[in-house]
């Protein structure tokens, strides 16, 4: 391209602002054609994380800062591709700004970088989502490039349906082994991977893989058994947030407000964001979700919708430039601050039922110092569905269907009459409205019955001890 044809081409950050408002649009209208047209499909298992594919990820890519002149600012850029033909969304020119979107995301803070001699590096997560409103994970690792002097830092960027961090950790530290002795080593060792299949829970898979003065290598990759939990780190929540904060977050995400997060590392944000996502499962975030907010699309923050958003410390001051910061929930995870909440609506602690919050809060307390991630994860988890058992949990004896394997129709009002507790109906009226019920419950409209899925079967357990709770106080009533 000619210097005078380049010139008349509009600048990256005015591109990509362009493709997130017109994506952000095609979301808008593909959410609202869900809730309508109940055609909607859920974009992920009841996990959070897409249904596996053969292969553990789509492809990778390089990203490097680099200047255009001596005196222009750096910009980040893709100079490396497996496989060389990537093809994520034809024609060319989509693949072209799904491209200009990961550099974005790469690289968040903007194009202030100078050379470093050092720099530590970092590894976070977003969610890329296309056009067609299709989701991939992408991962991300940041760091300075073996050499010598000041240099600018790179990224690795692998895009994956597949949402398990650790695994993709893992699978950094052999590109990076390699990226040091040659970028050419990197080919070799994706291609293995890419061929191999994807473990099932639990399985580990090996990879043969060459470097020179070390000859063969055995990588192994296992996958976590409790695979429903291996997208997220919960202990993250727990490093910067009391009990009682983490459940005034989540009980904003019930609400589903506008919630933004502030911290100092990539890493950390990516972290929590799907960490606080998680605790709403079986139900699923259905609105803007961005781990960290590009210094060029913040103005994203000044939409009237909900959000999930996470911006880093660099570029705060475009959250308070907001106008609207008093009815939005935003959350310092910086370190030493005296305040975690900056903004909040105020009736955050009021939100979940007071016997329910109590509940909560006894489950988080049985956390162990000493406990591992994975107990970590499941005491977590097993607390926060527990919840949505015993508020709405009855919602399938509330689907009509006149077969079985007929679509059904939920009954609203019969629901949240069953419901005896007055403070626990007043809190599933509310919740009942939102977009995450709305795309839960016409799935189970649309599916035949089934008691499958951790959801169902915790539902059975408490319907279960429920039973047998009221048998033992019968008997008791009985003798005396």
């Amino acid at each position: 391209m000619s210097r005078q044809s380049e010139a008349r081409q509009p600048g990256p950050t005015k591109r990509l602002s362009s493709l997130f408002v017109s994506l952000q649009e095609k979301l808008s209208r593909d959410r609202e054609d869900r809730v309508s047209t109940h055609a909607g499909q859920p974009e992920t298992t009841e996990a959070g994380s897409p249904a596996p594919n053969h292969f553990f990820f789509e492809f990778l890519v390089v990203v490097s800062l680099q200047q255009k002149t001596k005196d222009s600012p750096y910009e980040p850029l893709v100079i490396y591709k497996f496989p060389k033909e990537i093809g994520l969304s034809p024609p060319q020119r989509e693949e072209e700004k799904s491209l200009q979107a990961i550099t974005l995301f790469c690289f968040p803070e903007g194009v202030n970088w100078i050379p470093l001699t050092q720099y530590q590096s970092e590894t976070f997560s977003f969610v890329l989502t296309e056009t067609d409103g299709t989701r991939r994970n992408g991962f991300c690792r940041r760091l300075l490039p073996h050499g010598r002097g000041k240099r600018p830092p790179e990224a690795y960027c692998i895009v994956s349906q597949v949402a398990c961090f650790g695994l993709f950790s893992k699978i950094f530290d052999e590109v990076e082994k390699r990226r040091e002795k040659s970028m050419a080593m990197i080919y070799p060792f994706m291609q293995s991977l890419r061929e191999a299949p994807f473990p099932e829970p639990g399985e580990t898979v090996q990879i043969k893989s060459f470097i020179p003065e070390s000859g063969t290598e055995i990588i192994t990759l296992t996958r976590p058994l409790e695979s429903r939990l291996e997208h997220v780190d919960f202990q993250i929540l727990f490093c910067y947030l009391s009990n009682q904060e983490i459940l005034q977050v989540f009980a904003s995400t019930l609400m589903e407000r506008r919630i933004v997060f502030i911290a100092e590392e990539l890493g950390t944000l990516s972290q929590v964001l799907h960490a606080v996502a998680a605790l709403l499962s079986p139900f699923a975030w259905q609105h803007t979700f961005i781990s960290t907010v590009p210094t060029v699309l913040m103005e994203v923050l000044m939409a009237p919708t909900p959000y999930l958003l996470g911006v880093h410390k660099n570029t705060m001051d475009g959250v308070f430039d907001n106008d609207d910061v008093d009815d939005m929930l935003m959350v310092d995870l910086s370190s030493k601050v005296k305040e975690r909440f900056l903004s909040c609506v105020g009736d955050e602690d009021s939100i979940i039922p007071e016997t329910l919050k109590n509940e909560l809060l006894e489950a988080l307390c049985a956390k162990k110092d000493h406990s591992t991630p994975e107990e970590i994860n499941t005491l977590v988890s097993e607390a926060f569905v527990s919840f949505f058992v015993k508020t709405v949990g009855h919602y399938s004896a509330h689907v009509k269907r006149s077969k079985s394997q007929q679509p059904g129709i939920f009954q609203r009002k019969t629901f949240c009459k069953s419901i005896e507790n007055k403070s626990h109906q007043q809190f599933v009226t509310n919740f009942i409205e939102t977009q995450m019920f709305d795309v839960f419950i016409q799935d189970v409209e649309r599916r035949p019955a089934s008691n499958d899925g951790f959801f169902c079967r915790k539902i059975a357990e408490y319907e279960e001890t429920k039973k047998e709770t009221d048998r033992m106080r019968w008997r008791r009533r009985f003798l005396v």
